[in-house]
């Protein structure tokens, strides 16, 4: 979905940065903070937030609001 939120990590810093934006919204210290701020933009824009590791690949995701996850599964 256009307007997904990811959390990643890029040339020394955390980013959040909302699905076809050029620049990162948000930087932050830690992945703690970039997930944290990640999640409230999902929430708010019930979208998808894509959370990746350190080399890139996807760690988690999370679809907002939940009622809206195409996977019928717990977690």
């Amino acid at each position: 979905m256009k307007g997904d939120v990811e959390s990643y990590y890029e040339a020394g810093q955390w980013k959040t940065k909302i699905e076809g934006n050029q620049q990162a919204s948000h930087t932050h210290d830690t992945k703690e903070e970039a997930v944290a701020k990640g999640r409230e933009m999902a929430i708010e824009r019930g979208v998808e937030h894509f959370i990746r590791n350190m080399d890139g690949t996807i760690a988690q995701r999370h679809t907002y609001p939940r009622s809206r996850d195409p996977r019928n599964i717990p977690g």
